[in-house]
């Protein structure tokens, strides 16, 4: 069997980072692209994951590239092209500056690799995923947006910190859209099955929430741009649930016609990923506040959606 073909927009860090897990893990072989001016720079970057790769046992190829020609074939395109937060800046902020991006994206990959299961990482993530649906006309099961994983794994590790407990131990679920009123869902949150509530006092975990909330704010505070490290690995770990037909239940936008009372927008919510993209959105129970917190998520997630139709 041929090795599969994964392909990746933008060879910047998080791109960086995810050919490197791509090829670690031998998902298949790798086309790291980015503009013509950036070229050489992911080819250079691709020749070193390739000389690191004798080292990890790794036979996957590693390929720069600015010619859409080269992603044809490709079987799960990851995007993160665009610009990445500053300090100071919303992710909404970058949609003026990121949308004409995810636009030439999209009008290219219809062309060259049509068939592939596609996710975007690129901010504002629950507008750009919608507009590359749109505008490429794919079904919903093969366009999803990597936001809910990334949420749940920082979500994740606050509370092992807070228990003690390890990371391998705790389940959490965040809905609604990426932005600072996402959704951290408590009554679906445990540690080896122990709600959360019976373990973390309420004090505790509104300050958690709180910080999940802003957690890339932080780390963009701190660094002075976006994370990398764990958006990569969120990414990868939905490529793998489509590779390996793993049908896991993971937190992601996926587009919505009628579930949890929403159309026509990209939400965070849980699905399950196999070999057919995402094969379903499942429904959970929510409370009334929950119900609530969603609303307000859902109303700043249309509101940027609103902006992106504006200007298409």
């Amino acid at each position: 069997m041929a090795r599969k073909k994964i392909g990746l927009i933008g060879a910047g860090n998080i791109g960086g980072e995810l050919a490197n897990l791509a090829a670690t893990k031998q998902l298949g072989d790798v086309v790291l692209f980015d503009i013509p001016a950036k070229e050489k720079f992911a080819q250079g970057k691709a020749l070193d994951l390739e000389q690191a790769s004798v080292l990890s046992g790794s036979d996957a190829k590693v390929t720069g590239s600015s010619n859409w020609q080269d992603l044809a074939g490709t079987d799960v395109l990851i995007i993160t092209a665009g610009i990445p937060r500053k300090p100071g800046q919303s992710r909404d902020d970058l949609v003026g500056t990121n949308l004409p991006i995810i636009q030439d994206v999209a009008d290219n990959a219809k062309k060259y690799c049509p068939n592939a299961f596609v996710i975007v990482i690129s901010n504002p993530l629950d507008a750009m995923v919608y507009e590359y649906k749109r505008r490429v006309g794919a079904p919903r099961e093969k366009v999803v947006g990597m936001a809910g994983v990334l949420d749940s794994a920082r979500f994740s590790l606050f509370l092992a910190r807070e228990t003690g407990a390890s990371v391998k131990d705790v389940r959490a679920t965040v809905l609604g859209g990426h932005g600072d009123d996402m959704v951290p869902v408590l009554g679906y949150t445990t540690i080896n099955g122990i709600p959360v509530k019976q373990l973390v006092s309420e004090e505790r975990l509104a300050s958690i929430v709180d910080r999940t909330r802003k957690g890339g704010g932080e780390i963009v505070g701190l660094m002075g741009t976006s994370a990398y490290y764990a958006p990569a690995s969120s990414a990868i770990a939905m490529a793998e649930a489509y590779l390996y037909d793993q049908k896991r239940i993971l937190p992601g936008a996926a587009y919505l016609e009628g579930e949890y009372g929403y159309k026509d927008l990209y939400l965070g919510v849980p699905v399950v990923i196999g070999a057919g993209g995402v094969e379903k959105i499942i429904e959970v129970e929510l409370s009334a506040a929950e119900k609530a917190m969603l609303k307000t998520s859902a109303d700043s997630v249309q509101k940027v959606v609103d902006i992106v139709k504006a200007k298409s």
